[in-house]
């Protein structure tokens, strides 16, 4: 028995030395790819593929796990909640870190939420025109009190946490060596003493698995959260919510029997979840499923023991074929490949938590998404969706990396409660057509806050643009058809009727504002239009023309021409555009909505000649000039976006890699301040959330590839020192899939394929010209040709 264990744990001690191994070549391998392009790729895969043809004779890993240059890598379990590990599937979520001497999984379902309703979120009689009353009267301290104050006040309606496992591991010493493998969306974790860990949430289903070796028993336990006992927080400085105890939920109760546990919670109006965990001994180790499953009235919560019994029938191996099956189908649809390992891992990452975190038949990423703060307290600003930047920013990088499957998740939801929106348009503003609350509950309801941005009238217009990209990345007809224009056409109806007219006949809305422009002073409505609701106004009517013209709709697509020209004209000087009419950008400020007309909208772009380039390019130094003293982190990420629009790609890589190394937690959870301490921003607080990391994903696939003109750029934003780079099967504008490399600095190859067939225009920036289909394109002249469905081209 002896020789058993001392053969088990060498046997587990070179397991450990090879994994080292693998994420030593792995950094040295991507290393060599950068200096030495394909081959130097080719020849790091190989010594990592080597490595673990070994470990996997040595049962530490079984085949499956692909380590990546890209993996999270630790030498310990985080200690706190938002440095863990993140696992997810846009259902369920769970973070896998170490809570004082024991393991622990936080999780977290996306539907868990107390959705009583917001204080004051009723009306007798349209509330707007009051509003602009209390404005024009100076009074609008009534309005704060009625529409703002709650939100703050009130713990609910919020999205609520789920609970944790625990596992007794003090014993085993300190873990030491944690590896997210990001291609299989599996964590694993090594102990000295030869024990192991392997966890992963299913692709699909209400359920994760775990797996543990070098252990004769182990038993899990459910934490439940506080909800019935005060002062049970944990402090921190991550703009938490009230305790949980403010819901005043009665305590959930756990049950065991045999290897299954369950927790039972209560929550609001008949609403209540449940978590359950079943294990098996295997040889040597254990196995388990866990599942959080959510109700109103119960029905599904009380099978839940026996639905987790019936999972782990299927085995830890079978089920995580399946899962694996699922994640390589989504990391097929697109690749980059980049000199800088900094911000390619960070893309990598990113596009990970996207996948983890979206779902075409789940509600949209919320502020966290699926990992809802574990500190006792409700998340960070409720949890909720906030529809005046968060959840547009966090499905940007979905188009262009070919995600659409998982990014119609959020158009889904939207149009699912079109009419809890028409309810909230016709009762908050007295108007027919469509609009949105600025932040909403789970299912779609107001629920106040500063109501120049949670009442704002162009939030569906913002939303809108998120219609109009699916139809235009997708080339979906029957989207357009019964999505994408009656959406875009109801918001244009909305602010047609909203509007009023000046003695010029010139149209503007009584009142407007600018996120997050003067906070919540009354200041913060504007009497003029600002150019964040006219960039906003002008899209809905533009696109409302262009889809009404597509589907043949003549007469419509002309009132909207119409009624679209009767608006204002931008507001800008020498410092470049404004927010409103006397406020240029003179303060350092994190939401640029004074450029939304440039970015994301490209209503302005460059390409539109010297005098628009010119008031872009002065906006931009304007922000360079001002700095940088009270942005986000997410404000980095859109910066560089502009400057890949710019044609900067300098500027716009800096800028992402000040995201990434500055307003990034370990485990690449934006965190919205500078965590750096390095004078990036006089932010230094650390609420997690994900729009920042979206928007890094988009700016960089920006600086790769752009189609917002019509016309199709390929590397239009690289910086001199990139000489090697290449991406495959972005994704653009017209539903074309384009792949192109550049070696030594010239591109070398571009290959583009039709999904739909239709018209392909594409810029010739290279050094020899296009041919193909029969046409010779020189430099600096637009290649074009008419391709159908599934064909191939190659351009060079």
């Amino acid at each position: 028995m002896k020789d058993i264990q001392i053969y088990k744990i060498a046997k587990m001690k070179i397991s450990g030395y090879i994994h080292g191994l693998i994420a030593v070549c792995s950094k040295y391998g991507d290393m060599y790819k950068n200096a030495s392009g394909k081959m130097g790729q080719l020849a790091g895969s190989t010594l990592v593929l080597s490595l673990l043809v070994l470990l996997s004779g040595c049962g530490s890993s079984p085949v499956g796990y692909t380590p990546s240059p890209h993996d999270l890598v630790f030498d310990s379990l985080a200690g706190k909640w938002d440095e863990a590990v993140p696992l997810g599937n846009g259902q369920v979520g769970a973070l896998v870190w170490q809570k004082g001497d024991r393991l622990r999984f936080s999780l977290d379902r996306v539907d868990l939420w107390d959705l009583r309703p917001t204080e004051g979120m009723t009306w007798d009689k349209p509330v707007y025109d009051w509003i602009c009353e209390q404005w024009q009267n100076n009074t609008y301290g009534t309005v704060q009190e009625l529409l703002d104050e709650p939100y703050g006040r009130l713990p609910a309606p919020s999205k609520i946490p789920a609970g944790a496992l625990e596992f007794h591991t003090a014993d085993w010493g300190a873990a030491d060596s944690v590896r997210l493998y990001v291609q299989n969306a599996v964590c694993k974790v090594w102990w000295p003493s030869g024990r192991t860990l392997e966890a992963f949430v299913q692709s699909d289903g209400p359920c994760g698995w775990f797996r543990f070796t070098g252990i004769d028993s182990l038993r899990p336990e459910i934490v439940a959260p506080a909800y019935a006992q005060a002062g049970a927080s944990a402090e921190d400085d991550a703009h938490s919510g009230q305790e949980l105890y403010t819901l005043g939920y009665p305590q959930g109760v756990v049950h065991m029997k045999g290897r299954t546990i369950t927790y039972v919670q209560p929550g609001w109006n008949g609403f209540q979840y449940a978590i359950a965990v079943t294990w098996k001994k295997t040889r040597g180790g254990i196995e388990g499923v866990w599942s959080v499953q959510s109700t109103y009235g119960g029905n599904s919560v009380k099978n839940i023991a026996s639905d987790v019994r019936e999972t782990l029938g299927e085995g830890y191996a079978d089920a995580y074929k399946v899962h694996r099956a699922w994640w390589q189908r989504f990391w097929d649809k697109s690749a980059v490949s980049l000199p800088d390992s900094v911000l390619e891992k960070q893309w990598y990452l990113e596009q990970y938590k996207f996948g983890s975190a979206a779902r075409a038949d789940m509600p949209p990423i919320t502020l966290q998404a699926v990992w809802t703060a574990d500190n006792g307290k409700l998340p960070p600003w409720k949890g909720d969706f906030h529809h005046d930047l968060n959840t547009q920013l966090s499905y940007w990088p979905a188009y262009g990396a070919n995600h659409l499957d998982e990014e119609i998740g959020f158009t889904n939801w939207l149009w699912s409660h079109r009419d809890a929106f028409r309810r909230y348009t016709e009762g908050f503003f007295g108007r027919g057509g469509l609009n949105v609350p600025g932040v909403t509950t789970l299912d779609g309801e107001p629920m106040g806050g500063w109501c120049q941005y949670s009442m704002s009238p162009t939030v569906s217009a913002w939303l809108g643009h998120h219609f109009y990209l699916h139809w235009r990345y997708s080339g979906d007809r029957a989207y357009l058809e019964e999505r994408a224009y009656p959406w875009i056409a109801g918001t244009a109806t909305f602010l047609e009727q909203l509007s009023v007219k000046d003695a010029q006949g010139r149209r503007r809305l009584p009142l407007g504002s600018s996120p997050e422009i003067n906070d919540n002073r009354r200041e913060a409505w504007f009497p003029t239009m600002t150019n964040y609701d006219l960039a906003l106004t002008r899209f809905t009517f533009d696109k409302a023309a262009e889809l009404a013209g597509a589907l043949g709709k003549s007469d419509e697509a002309a009132h909207w021409r119409q009624v679209g020209s009767e608006w204002g004209d931008y507001v800008y000087d020498e410092s470049g555009l404004n927010f409103a009419e006397g406020l240029p950008y003179t303060e350092s400020h994190r939401h640029f909505s004074h450029l939304m007309a440039f970015h994301p909208l490209g209503l302005l772009d460059p390409s539109q000649g010297d005098s628009v380039r010119r008031i872009l390019q002065n906006s931009m130094e304007t922000l360079e000039r001002i700095g940088p003293e009270w942005w986000c982190g997410y404000s980095y990420s859109w910066v560089g976006g502009m400057w890949a629009r710019m044609g900067d790609g300098e500027r716009a890589a800096a800028a992402l890699r000040d995201f990434a190394q500055c307003f990034c937690l370990k485990n690449s959870f934006h965190a919205n301040g500078d965590q750096s301490r390095s004078g990036k921003s006089n932010f230094t607080y650390r609420p997690f959330t994900l729009e920042g990391n979206m928007a890094f994903a988009s700016s960089l696939q920006e600086m790769l590839l752009q189609s917002h003109t019509g016309t199709v750029r390929i590397f239009p934003a690289i910086p001199p020192s990139w000489k090697d780079v290449s991406f495959r099967t972005l994704r653009t504008e017209g539903a074309f899939l384009v792949s192109a490399a550049m070696r030594d600095g010239k591109v070398s190859e571009v290959k583009v394929c039709s999904t739909v067939g239709g018209p392909l225009r594409v810029l010739n920036t290279f050094s020899r010209p296009i041919e193909a289909k029969g046409v010779v394109c020189p430099p600096g002249e637009v290649f074009e040709a008419n391709l159908t469905p599934g064909e191939e081209l190659t351009l060079l």
